[in-house]
């Protein structure tokens, strides 16, 4: 394990609020296949390790960091989170569902069909205050989109809390990681292949309206947005060109963070939520800010 130095693009000063100079990422865990869908438990983190069909659990012990799998096989998971009743909500891009781990262990399938047809391959996912499950459907976990998949779209869907399965947009070409504003008015949604963030207002029944551009996320280096999250003054966070953007709740961006490895997605943790953990490619890492963020 090691400890490097964090490079950053300033567009705005008021990132140095955020991110203080000098600003160091921890390398916790390393040698993976694919790091993905992190998401703090309390007192230990959980990541997808996707290729390698396996959710792996990291804990740091008196004695030091234990690295051990949580779950294997695991659908190739992809996003992950917790709902209010603190029970794990996983994306698996292969079985092409979204499960819920109930407190004796088993999996209860939420959802994997709409209108009869089978989803693509859920990506990343979000749980609302009043306990409805948004996940984002885009192809990628199908080896062989062409003969595989059976929706005409690429879908932003809600599961509300009676089961109902509801299409929020269906006009995505990508839809990829999607987070709420502290307040839950608003829903964040990224498209990777347009590299831009989409805001939604959220309506009181749960629907979307208002859909518009918060920014474009346009940068010569290599990413595309992908994981997002947010801090308790509304900024959020998204995975991109080069490492990380810290964007205002205006849209304009503060600047980019750039890890060792490119970040494919995060998650706060710790007790006063003030880590960000980032998950990169083979390894992930733990940054330290001046801001707490929202929980999940």
């Amino acid at each position: 394990m090691s400890i490097i130095s964090v490079r950053m693009e300033i567009h705005d000063n008021a990132i140095q609020q955020i991110v203080p100079e000098g600003t160091m990422a921890e390398q916790i865990a390393t040698g993976l296949g694919f790091t993905e869908g992190p998401v703090w438990c309390g007192d230990y983190l959980i990541f997808s390790d996707i290729p390698n069909n396996r959710i792996v659990r990291w804990c740091q012990l008196n004695q030091g960091p234990e690295i051990t799998t949580f779950r294997t096989p695991s659908g190739n998971s992809n996003g992950l989170t917790l709902d209010n009743s603190r029970r794990l909500i996983t994306c698996e891009h292969s079985a092409r569902r979204v499960t819920r781990t109930e407190p004796d262990g088993s999996i209860k399938v939420v959802a994997e069909r709409y209108q009869g047809k089978r989803l693509n391959s859920p990506n990343d996912v979000v749980v609302r205050a009043d306990g409805s499950i948004y996940f984002t459907d885009p192809p990628y976990g199908l080896s062989n989109p062409a003969a595989g998949k059976e929706l005409p779209f690429n879908g932003v869907y809600r599961l509300a809390p009676d089961g109902e399965l509801l299409l929020l947009a269906d006009d995505f070409d990508r839809p990829n990681g999607l987070a709420f504003s502290p307040d839950e008015a608003i829903l964040y949604v990224n498209d990777t292949v347009r590299g831009h963030i989409r805001a939604f207002d959220v309506k009181p029944d749960g629907n979307l309206e208002n859909g518009r551009v918060l920014i474009e996320m346009k940068a010569p280096e290599p990413g595309a947005p992908d994981g997002m999250k947010v801090d308790q003054q509304g900024n959020i966070y998204c995975t991109g060109s080069g490492g990380f953007w810290i964007i205002e709740p205006g849209g304009n961006s503060l600047g980019r963070v750039m890890p060792p490895e490119l970040p494919a997605n995060m998650a706060w943790g710790n007790t006063d939520w003030r880590s960000l953990y980032l998950t990169c490619r083979t390894s992930v890492y733990r940054l330290r800010l001046n801001i707490s963020g929202i929980p999940l």
